[in-house]
């Protein structure tokens, strides 16, 4: 039996540190070649170039030219649901989603432009757009799974973290369903709320807020109105 040393892991995880970082290139020369020219414009080849990479390794990535520029981190919704099911016992499913999300949204201040851009460039793009749209369906749709896998995980178990692994979809009631699309509209409102007004708040403090007041069951603000 092969036992995986501390080296080991340290390498393993320095190649996906460096695999996230060759695709986040990638899809950063893809969305602001795309600014900068229009989509029909960007080739395969001008984008493995401006990243510094062969046109090999760019479909070692991508399937195709377009899927580019559809994700910053396409892994990002994968990690989110490993998170929920591994998330202690003791968050209720909202939570384990939150603190999964934040994860993933520690650099959003850093990506603020290239995120506006990216989202310049689907909407001059119709056909990009409607990509978009599927695949943030259907990365929520699998965030209820592993919802519902969460709540029929055995009681007192941290969850059952496990890969996706191309098993039919399991059947999902309604209040998984319900806490990913709240989960997924909290989040843009989130970063909306946060870009028209970074002046005033940190991210992380209003992506907090957002969920507390979730999390409160939405109670109707005494004064002005919080985040207003």
């Amino acid at each position: 039996m092969h036992i995986v040393t501390e080296e080991e892991t340290a390498r393993g995880g320095l190649r996906e540190r460096k695999k996230r970082a060759t695709r986040a290139a990638l899809t950063e020369a893809a969305v602001r070649l795309a600014a900068e020219h229009g989509v029909d414009k960007v080739t395969v080849e001008a984008i493995s170039a401006a990243a510094g990479v062969s046109v090999r390794t760019f479909f070692n990535y991508f399937e195709s030219r377009d899927d580019a520029f559809l994700l910053l981190d396409a892994d990002a919704a994968a990690r989110v649901r490993h998170a929920v099911l591994a998330a202690p016992a003791g968050l209720s499913p909202l939570e384990a989603v939150r603190d999964g999300v934040a994860a993933e949204l520690v650099g959003v201040e850093q990506q603020h432009e290239l995120w506006t851009l990216q989202a310049d460039v689907l909407h001059a793009a119709p056909h990009l757009l409607v990509r978009s749209l599927g695949a943030h369906m259907a990365d929520e749709t699998r965030l209820a799974e592993a919802i519902a896998e969460r709540l029929t995980a055995d009681p007192g178990s941290p969850g059952r973290p496990s890969p996706d692994t191309g098993e039919p979809p399991r059947t999902v009631g309604l209040y998984p369903r319900l806490v990913a699309a709240i989960a997924s509209t909290a989040v843009r409102v989130s970063v909306e709320h946060w870009c028209s007004r970074q002046e005033e708040a940190a991210f992380a403090d209003v992506f907090r807020e957002v969920f507390e007041l979730l999390a409160a069951g939405l109670p109707t603000p005494p004064g002005p109105g919080t985040l207003s």
